[in-house]
């Protein structure tokens, strides 16, 4: 039977389906500093909000979930309905509320920790490293009700790690300068223990061995204390995509979100024999890794076929194109198709171009507060037709 923990819940009963999860930044509309202040919003919101919204970490953060959705455009539906709800609500409590990697100008000594339960824990455990500046992410869930089928999406989902970071970079200020990172969540971020990259297994069976030693032995309470980059969740029946920045406006989560499920149909229907297929080795998705986060769209990554360095964004092409298909099944092409508008200017690139622009780092965080509730400014055409036996699911993710 193998652990309790490790029980996979095979209620979804589908693939692919989708539930979407962002941390955002609590700010001071006066000075658009930091609010320490997540558990005293999450005790205030209103019943149908308080579903979705829950404190994370650090005190300034709170974290925004939807429900399950079979396609990509209900997902990020309801999340805009949830970020103006949630704005609205804030504003009526005196704050405010942003979506970036990091806050460019928040110092580890304003920081606290949230009073939840689960986050006293993580406070009492991970000690300074749970002071410092908070990071935000974009989290997304794909269903996947069989094990083996979601160790199979993990193994695969990896080595397009470094490719999902470059695209999603949207942290470079840090402390009020430029740190030199597209991603300077993912350099901070790393310092937490069980982070970074998985190493691929060869089935559920070797996952739940190679983690359970550290949950019978209470060093960390359950596999949910594993912080990789894409883990299972096995008590949610999904594999949950975690490396990436939160995204300033919902026009930059939907290609995102599109390119995720299109990989996963990708890894479980798709060629296994195709040349992007191949894994590259622990040393090279780690080189990887790092290039993507200090160097976002403009980084060369190690291609693991020929062992050159290759511009990320042909690398990008290729893996569009083998997703096209499965995107056109799940009914996302026009959202996939959006990748490409971010492969131009990824957030961080988008707000160096906006201090670059003598309007500085003052002026950089209440640009991010407005653009929370952006529209759509990249419309390229209309989404593909659903599959006519596609249906939506009213369950949370999680």
């Amino acid at each position: 039977m193998g652990p309790l923990w490790a029980r996979w819940n095979r209620g979804l009963q589908r693939r692919y389906t989708l539930g979407i999860e962002e941390e955002l930044m609590l700010l001071r509309p006066e000075s658009c500093s930091l609010a320490q202040a997540s558990d005293q919003v999450v005790a205030q919101l209103s019943s149908e909000l308080s579903f979705h919204a829950l404190p994370e970490t650090h005190a300034a953060v709170i974290e925004l979930r939807t429900g399950i959705h079979t396609h990509v455009d209900g997902g990020l539906a309801e999340l805009a309905i949830l970020r103006r709800r949630l704005k609205d609500e804030l504003s009526a409590l005196g704050l405010s509320v942003a979506a970036a990697g990091t806050h460019p100008l928040a110092v580890g000594e304003e920081t606290s920790v949230s009073s939840a339960p689960r986050y006293r824990l993580l406070g009492d455990s991970l000690r300074s490293l749970a002071r410092r500046e908070p990071t935000m992410a974009l989290h997304v869930h794909v269903g996947v009700p069989d094990p083996e089928d979601a160790i199979r999406v993990l193994n695969g989902l990896r080595s397009s790690v470094p490719i999902l970071i470059a695209l999603s970079a949207n942290s470079p200020y840090l402390r009020g300068s430029d740190g030199g990172f597209d991603s300077m969540r993912t350099v901070l971020f790393q310092a937490f223990p069980r982070t970074g990259a998985p190493r691929a297994f060869d089935s559920y069976a070797d996952y739940v061995g190679a983690i359970d030693p550290v949950i019978r032995a209470r060093a960390v309470d359950d596999s949910s204390f594993f912080w990789w980059d894409v883990r299972p969740q096995p008590a949610l029946g999904t594999v949950e995509v975690r490396v990436m920045d939160a995204q300033s406006t919902i026009s930059d989560v939907a290609p995102l979100v599109a390119l995720i499920q299109s990989l996963s149909r990708l890894r479980l229907e798709g060629d296994d024999d195709a040349a992007w297929h191949a894994p590259p080795s622990a040393e090279v998705l780690a080189e990887n890794r790092f290039l993507a986060a200090r160097d976002g769209m403009a980084a060369r990554l190690i291609e693991p076929v020929s062992g050159r360095l290759v511009p990320v964004a042909e690398m990008v092409e290729t893996l569009l194109d083998a997703c096209r298909p499965h995107a056109v099944k799940l009914g996302c092409a026009a959202d996939l198709e959006r990748v490409r508008v971010l492969a131009a200017a990824n957030g961080a690139a988008r707000q160096r171009a906006f201090t670059a622009a003598g309007r500085g780092l003052d002026g950089l965080v209440p640009d991010l507060v407005t653009r929370f509730l952006a529209p759509d400014r990249h419309p390229l055409r209309e989404p593909a037709p659903r599959p006519a036996t596609d249906h939506h699911t009213t369950e949370r993710s999680g």
